[in-house]
């Protein structure tokens, strides 16, 4: 087998046939932050914050650190209404610090995973203790109301996405593609 695939006996993600709603959003959930995780696997500070295409500030360690602060957006401010917890990778003078801010640092680098890692265990924490019922449960968010069910459904979302954009990037470092 190629060394651009994983072997399928290495592989942490799960196909499984989960029971019932909330298993099914956090299996996905789950499986999207591990191809995230797995695209940035083996390469270094110099690789992770590689540029795509100018002017696009798009890289690997940017999409860590734009996903860590997702996580604790929604799961910590609202979800939990943990408003006044302190934003992650966002600056009032540099709105796309989570981009910007992702340079060729091994600091840099450890402080995004270290917090991203963080973000991921305590969205977990919560999601564990939500019961199956609780996911049309309405949470205040901006000027109305957004149901638990939205929000993961809209992290679950946000994670395809940027997986599709892992993949190009990990592509134009070292030809590694998408599996």
């Amino acid at each position: 087998m190629s060394d651009m695939w994983v072997d399928p006996d290495d592989d942490p993600r799960t196909y499984g046939n989960p029971q019932g709603e909330k298993a099914t959003l956090r299996e996905y959930l789950d499986n999207y932050r591990l191809t995230l995780e797995m695209k940035c696997g083996g390469l270094d500070a110099e690789q992770l914050a590689r540029r795509s295409v100018p002017p696009s500030t798009l890289s690997l360690l940017g999409l860590i650190r734009h996903l860590a602060q997702v996580e604790n957006h929604w799961f910590q401010r609202a979800l939990q209404g943990r408003t006044d917890r302190p934003r992650l990778f966002i600056r009032d003078e540099d709105k796309g610090f989570d981009f910007n801010g992702a340079v060729a640092d091994p600091a840099v680098v450890e402080e995004a995973f270290v917090a991203w890692k963080a973000e991921i265990a305590a969205a977990n924490e919560w999601l564990d203790a939500l019961d199956e019922g609780d996911l049309g449960q309405e949470v205040s968010f901006g000027d109305g109301t957004v149901s638990v069910r939205d929000v993961l459904v809209h992290v679950v979302e946000e994670y395809a996405r940027h997986a599709g954009h892992a993949d190009l990037l990990r592509e134009c470092i070292d030809g590694r593609t998408g599996q």
